[in-house]
Formats: structure tokens, C-alpha cells, sequence
């Protein structure tokens, strides 16, 4: 078995592309390191540097490749800042993504399996359903649910299974903790360990469900070997949701730490998210969750140990900046 898992020097792309060599899976990764590291990446696979953008390389590498499997990992998962790069959320995450799908037509794989995201519910009442209508209310939720109707329309027409699998909120060992535009467990912990305060928009009482790595990497890895999983869509994750001030707290006693927490002006987003796990536990099976304090007790104990920190970058060429939240701006950044 051939496969190729896009963004797999990232954190969830590389924790899958190990499960998919555990499974005796010829590996080739295709990431082009804006979010990932090469320390990710698993020995056994191989790495090419380079972008679901770039329709000529995608093209070179089915032809050379022969893939039977495909694992889209590749994405910008900023949706908070997709508001304010519209163009580069589209291009990179949408348009990258029909390359793909084009060429896994052209070459008959057996499955594109594709990592979407309950942002495509938008704000609706938890615990969200696959039979929840989608309505999702920022650029990155609007692009997987193009890319998830796109790949409905390609089974349909050319008969290209695929498995959509909506995450959310997935924490723990390799997370990018260089980020400040996603992954709030991760950004905390880089505040705490650069002596700052955690920030958080409006009160902290928005809730989220957090996933562990553990499970969700195995099962998306192993979703292709599950009849019952093709042509399905499937919420993967966990169902227990925290306020952000509860993760905050947490985060603050894994290391001691007596840094405040600092409230900002709210920001445009849903307020509360998670999302029914009864179709994955029926197709995957249940598994046992790990509890958020454990979770983060694992990803700070290897982040204390394997995690470098490099300087916090500034998001380039921001295209919209009117609302853009103060504490993202730079002043480089200028409308127009």
C-alpha cells in the first residue's frame, strides 16, 4: 500500500503518517514546513518539501507514486484570522485541495480520506450531529465544507470513495506551540513558558471539546481498513466540553505557573462546540478518552523535553485588517 499524507510534518500529519507505517504503509509526505517541522516527520517515510498548491509537483507525485491512499492533513487551521485572509484560506485550503482530488481521480485510489472540521456547523446548539445542517460562518469552516461537497460530487461522477472526518480542537505531543493564531492550548503554554499572560478573548466561558492525539491519529490511520467508513462523514473526537478558563487553570498548575490571565475584547467566533460522537464510536468503536488534565500533563511533559522555541511570527501580508484583533496586528499590516 502507497500513501500519501499531505501536512505530515505537522502535528496531526505526522502522527498519522507513524499509525499508517505501523500499518505497513509505504509513506511519502508532501508538507512545505509553514506550520511543520522536520523533527515530525517519522524516519521510515518519505518527505518531499513543497505545496498542495503547486498543481505540478501534486501531478509529478501521483504519476511517480501510484498512491492507493491519500490523507489530507494540509491546511491553515487559523479560523478566527480566515476572516482577514480570505484569498490565502481559499487558495491553500480549498484550491489545494482539488489538485488532490483531481488527481486521485485521474489515478483511481482507493480512498481520500480528508480532515475537515466542526467549524463547518458554525454556531449552532451542542452537541452537533452529522445530521446537523451545515452553516458554517468563517472562511476556513466555508472552505472544508466546499472541499467536503466537492468530494461527495467526485464519488458521485467518477466514484471516488472518500471518508470526511471532522475534528476539533485536537492537543498534544509534536503541537506547534510557535503559533499565535491557533491552537489555544498551545499558545497558553507558550505564553506561560515566555512569562506573559494568557489571553483570552472576551470571558473565557465559551466551551470547547478537546481531543487527545492518541485515538484520533490511530483512527484516521486505520479508517481505511473499515468497510463501513467509506463514502461516510464522521465527527472523530471528543464530546466533553471545558470552558477556556477551565483550560486556562489547567495549564497555569501543569506548570506552576502565576501568571495572570488577561481578558481581551471578545472576537467573532461561536461561542460553544462539540460534537456527538455516537457514528464514530459505532464505526471505530469506543475507546477510552483521556481526561484533559492528563492530556495536557502529556503534551507540557514533552514539550519540556523535545519542544524548541523559535520566535513567534507575525502572520504576513494580512488582507483585511478592520477588526482584525489588536494583540494579531503588526504594524507593517496596512489596509489597501
Amino acid at each position: 500500500m502507497k500513501t500519501l499524507v499531505t501536512g505530515g510534518a505537522g502535528f496531526i500529519g505526522s502522527h498519522v503518517a507513524d499509525n499508517c507505517l505501523k500499518l505497513g504503509h509505504e509513506v511519502v509526505i508532501l508538507d512545505n514546513l509553514q506550520g511543520g517541522n522536520l523533527l515530525n516527520i517519522p524516519k521510515k517515510a518519505l518527505f518531499i518539501k513543497g505545496s498542495v498548491t503547486n498543481q505540478n509537483l501534486v501531478s509529478s507525485l501521483f504519476k511517480e507514486h501510484r498512491f492507493d491512499y491519500v490523507y489530507h492533513l494540509a491546511a491553515y487551521a487559523a479560523e478566527g484570522l480566515s476572516h482577514h485572509i480570505r484569498r490565502f484560506n481559499y487558495n491553500n485550503n480549498l484550491i489545494g485541495s482539488v489538485n488532490l482530488i483531481n488527481e486521485s481521480i485521474k489515478h483511481r485510489i482507493k480512498c481520500f480520506i480528508f480532515s475537515s472540521s466542526i467549524a463547518i456547523y458554525g454556531s449552532q446548539p451542542s452537541p452537533l450531529s452529522e445530521n446537523t445542517p451545515p452553516k458554517p460562518q468563517d472562511p476556513y469552516g466555508i472552505s472544508k465544507y466546499a472541499i467536503e461537497l466537492d468530494l461527495q460530487a467526485a464519488n458521485h461522477v467518477f466514484g471516488l470513495n472518500y471518508i470526511i472526518l471532522r475534528l476539533h480542537n485536537v492537543y498534544g505531543p509534536k503541537q506547534n506551540i510557535n503559533d499565535r493564531y491557533r491552537n489555544v492550548i498551545g499558545i497558553f503554554i507558550r505564553q506561560i513558558l515566555d512569562g506573559k499572560p494568557l489571553t483570552i478573548f472576551g470571558n473565557g466561558q465559551q466551551t470547547r471539546a478537546f481531543s487527545f492525539i492518541t485515538n484520533i491519529a490511530s483512527d484516521i490511520a486505520n479508517s481505511v481498513n473499515i468497510n463501513r467508513a467509506y463514502n461516510e462523514t464522521i465527527n472523530i473526537g471528543s464530546d466533553k466540553p471545558y470552558s477556556i478558563n477551565y483550560i486556562a487553570k489547567v495549564i497555569l498548575n501543569e506548570f506552576n505557573a502565576k501568571e495572570r490571565i488577561e481578558y481581551l475584547p471578545e472576537r467573532f467566533e461561536v461561542l460553544h462546540a462539540y460534537a456527538n460522537q455516537e457514528r464514530s464510536n459505532s464505526i471505530f468503536g469506543k475507546r477510552k478518552e483521556v481526561e484533559i488534565e492528563e492530556g495536557i500533563s502529556l503534551m507540557a511533559g514533552w514539550i519540556k523535553k523535545h519542544s524548541r522555541l523559535e520566535k513567534i511570527r507575525y502572520f504576513k501580508n494580512i488582507e483585511i485588517i478592520n477588526k482584525l484583533p489588536a494583540i494579531w496586528n503588526h504594524p507593517s499590516n496596512k489596509d489597501g
